[in-house]
């Protein structure tokens, strides 16, 4: 008599196709969260990096400008001898470089204060302008896109005593 395939077996009859698919099905499952996780950590990667390099630019740009402000302050104390012209195409490069990188210079005399933008250093009585505008601007500020670089030193006014 011959004898079946099956019959030839020695041991216990393997997993079932059923087994084998549920298998197949945990395998695929842990296969796409292990992509998920991975894409998850290469955006946060990119990310952390991106912040990192706009921090270093950051401070970096803030340092530039303690030139730029040393630059101004010595037109200011000038006489207006032959320097100032050198000293004045120095400035004007300086300014057009942080153009260049994006950075807005803001902080005008006549603008509404705004504790976000602006560091008011002394407040000065005055009916001539309206209340919490800037009356002088003791420090430029300086924006890159919608971050504050370097928030503007300002003075403030503010209604006389009695004042409606």
């Amino acid at each position: 008599m011959q004898s079946s395939p099956a019959s030839e077996q020695n041991g216990p009859p393997g997993p079932g196709i059923a087994d084998l698919q549920a298998r197949v099905d945990e395998l695929d499952d842990r296969y796409k969260r292990a992509l998920a996780d991975l894409d998850n950590y290469r955006k946060r990667s990119e990310r952390l990096a991106d912040s990192r390099v706009a921090d270093a630019r950051d401070r970096m740009l803030r340092d530039w400008l303690d030139a730029v402000d040393s630059v101004e302050t010595a037109l200011d104390m000038t006489s207006g001898d032959g320097e100032v012209e050198g000293l004045e195409a120095v400035r004007d490069q300086m300014r057009s470089i942080l153009e260049r990188q994006g950075v807005q210079r803001f902080g005008a005399t006549g603008e509404g204060f705004d504790p976000d933008r602006h560091e008011a250093i002394a407040a000065r009585e005055s009916d001539a302008v309206p209340d919490r505008s800037i009356v002088d601007v003791v420090r430029p500020g300086y924006m890159v896109g919608d971050r504050v670089l370097r928030p503007a030193r300002v003075i403030v006014s503010r209604r006389p005593d009695g004042a409606s």
